[in-house]
């Protein structure tokens, strides 16, 4: 089995940092996944879905796609959908998947204004250096009426719990990632990135200062993940 280097990309979220981590993990990311997420990962790409509601037709954008997983999943509605993501690893990783995919910087999105009627990103949000310019960016690139759908790590809502999935967190993620991913400390970054994250509340007001309206959000899995949605006016 070919050995990967060991690297992660510190809080401060420099590019080149972020990818060549996502380049590390690649190989065996879909299932490191499965396993940390103890399968919820499906039960959230649906709900994206569902919240996403692509119609045929459609132009979706789907930003931090990785190896276009969630893409795939989005296209079943019968909607165009786009895998853009910064990692030419993850890009490669996914090629066998029949889903559109392009390299791309979500803070300087390569799309004319008003190209998609809808623009997701699921656990992507987090990793970018300047995440408003990304909504800016999610904005321009959005038909007027068109609609967002932000999947982010979050936090939980019961107290007790929310202790128990910080210790998860810190603790026992980093020895799970260590017995099934091809880059285990990226997932110490995980941790440490989830920790550092604002929470529900904090992020819709971010989203509405980048210009997105009707922001509103629900929780699953106990907040552990949360659901934003918003629209851009036309």
């Amino acid at each position: 089995m070919a050995k990967t280097e060991s690297t992660r990309a510190s809080l401060d979220k420099q590019p080149h940092e972020v990818a060549t981590m996502f380049d590390g993990v690649a190989r065996r990311y879909d299932l490191t996944n499965t396993v940390i997420s103890a399968g919820q990962d499906r039960y959230w790409r649906w709900a994206v879905r569902k919240a996403l509601a692509p119609r045929p037709g459609e132009r979706i954008l789907d930003l931090a796609a990785g190896t276009g997983v969630s893409t795939l999943d989005l296209a079943k509605s019968g909607a165009w959908c786009l895998a853009a993501d910064f990692s030419q690893g993850m890009l490669a990783a996914g090629r066998h998947r029949k889903v559109p995919m392009v390299a791309a910087d979500a803070m300087a999105l390569p799309f004319a204004d008003d190209s998609f009627d809808a623009v997701t990103i699921s656990y992507g949000l987090r990793n970018i250096s300047d995440p408003d310019a990304a909504l800016r960016e999610m904005l321009r690139v959005t038909k007027p009426g068109g609609r967002l759908v932000i999947a982010e790590f979050s936090t939980p809502i019961v107290p007790g719990f929310r202790t128990i999935y910080m210790e998860y967190l810190m603790k026992a993620l980093p020895k799970v990632a260590r017995a099934v991913s091809s880059n285990p400390d990226a997932y110490v970054y995980l941790a440490e990135s989830i920790r550092a994250w604002p929470n529900q509340r904090q992020l819709a007001l971010r989203i509405t200062g980048t210009g997105w309206s009707s922001v509103k959000w629900r929780n699953l899995t106990g907040g552990i993940v949360a659901l934003h949605r918003a629209y851009k006016l036309g």
